[in-house]
């Protein structure tokens, strides 16, 4: 039986995030109440909250484990939806400039591919069913934080008629997103704002669901046009639940994403290979093609900050907003809550278990970006109109990234272990290992 630690918590927002953290806080929280804007639907079904959610979305295997862990049971119900079970390396076809005979191999690392919808349902049935003392509560809206001189204390919110009130918390979990409401607090409180490192990538991306035909490819799942630098854009074919697949086509910077079906199939002939084209031009669409802008990638430094107001909490995009078009998101928002859960547990036992929380957390959570941050850096990075300052020794680094994918190509364990840093299982400092560096080093040598 985990200690509590308080009467009630409020998360803001009923996300991967939210719903997480939700899970995380009901074993330490009299009451945790999830405040969400949207009617959330009862079957899976796209929501206005997440504008994104049409489109292609990734479970990391790093995310997929870190659901299961905080919700047994979480990839049975997951498959029993429709999801699709895929072995990277094996299922996934990559076609990469200069690399598009990268070879097919097991590497022992699998995860599930499905559609937003379908993961959020399925989060949201479990977090329910386990955790009694947590509430969600619909149509509802955050208008502000409610904050002392030194302290946030509760939410300012209505319940969809207008009539703001004020409740009360003895912590309150930011997982709305663009996590301005814990900038909003912070201003009020004339604390200091967090560092910012923003990446512009001004992506433009859009996507279509279509039913995979009889006579679809057996040799691959899915599929990984990666973008040259000055070329066409880039392309990501998954299936989803019903024998669907959704093709999501991303571009840069001045060039717009394709808004209906004979556009979209045009930019999939321009492709380097014909693969994708050759794949859907005989489905049949199901529904419009929809899209969807992503302006910058956005990490804000709260592990800089020192001191933070007790009370309050950001997670989730609310601290770092990644790339989409890399599939980091929903897995670091879980394996954050992970995080929490490892605080919370080593906290509680101390007399105010609460001030010093935040900081604790930030920490933890910025250790755990720093990879998937990095490793969208090196790509995004190498477009010349991408916004930002490069990261030190950015050249090195983006010869170092290509000679060890060669490496990869020749040696299988190499592979799978670009895989687990890739999937979020391992950091990126294996890369730092000195047998490995002098492979790779001799590699660049060629």
């Amino acid at each position: 039986m985990s200690k509590l630690i308080g009467k009630r918590a409020v998360v803001v927002g009923a996300g991967i995030g939210g719903l997480t953290a939700a899970r995380v806080l009901a074993d330490h929280f009299e009451h945790v109440l999830i405040l969400e804007r949207d009617t959330l639907p009862a079957e899976p079904e796209d929501r206005p909250g997440i504008p994104q959610g049409r489109h292609v979305h990734g479970l990391l295997r790093g995310g997929q484990d870190a659901l299961e862990a905080l919700l047994p049971g979480f990839e049975r119900d997951l498959a029993a939806g429709g999801a699709v079970l895929l072995r990277a390396g094996l299922d996934l076809r990559i076609e990469r400039p200069g690399l598009d005979s990268f070879p097919r191999r097991d590497v022992g690392v699998s995860s599930y591919a499905m559609s937003r919808p379908l993961l959020e349902v399925t989060v949201r049935r479990l977090l329910v069913k386990s955790c009694p003392n947590v509430e969600i509560r619909e149509g509802c809206r955050v208008h502000g934080l409610v904050a002392s001189p030194t302290a946030v204390t509760g939410v300012r919110w209505d319940g969809g008629d207008g009539r703001i009130e004020v409740l009360a918390a003895d912590l309150v979990v930011d997982a709305s997103g663009r996590g301005i409401l814990t900038l909003d607090a912070l201003k009020s409180m004339a604390h200091a704002l967090p560092d910012e490192t923003a990446i512009g990538v001004d992506l433009n991306y859009a996507t279509a669901v279509y039913d995979i035909p009889g006579d679809a490819p057996g040799d691959w799942q899915g599929l990984f046009v990666f973008a040259s630098v000055r070329g066409a854009g880039g392309a990501i074919l998954l299936p989803l639940e019903g024998k669907r697949w959704i093709a999501t086509i991303g571009t840069r910077h001045d060039e717009k994403a394709p808004a209906d079906e004979a556009a979209f199939l045009a930019f999939a002939e321009r492709l380097r290979q014909p693969t994708l084209h050759d794949a859907i031009r005989r489905s049949t669409l199901r529904g419009p093609v929809t899209r969807f802008g992503f302006p910058e990638s956005l990490f804000r430094h709260y592990e800089r900050l020192g001191a933070f107001p007790p009370g309050l909490l950001p997670i989730g995009d609310a601290i770092c907003r990644f790339n989409p078009v890399h599939g980091q998101g929903m897995s670091v928002a879980a394996m954050e809550a992970c995080a929490l859960r490892r605080v919370l547990a080593q906290r509680a036992a101390e007399t105010d278990p609460l001030n010093g929380l935040a900081p604790a957390f930030f920490t933890e959570a910025a250790d755990l970006i720093e990879t998937p941050w990095a490793m969208a850096a090196i790509p995004d990075f190498l477009h010349p109109k991408t916004r930002g300052e490069r990261p030190p020794g950015f050249a090195k680094t983006i010869k170092f990234s290509l000679a060890l994918i060669k490496l990869a190509v020749r040696d299988p364990e190499v592979h799978r272990l670009t895989v687990e840093v890739q999937h979020l299982l391992k950091p990126r400092s294996v890369y730092q290992d000195p047998e490995l560096v002098q492979r790779v080093m001799a590699v660049m040598d060629e």
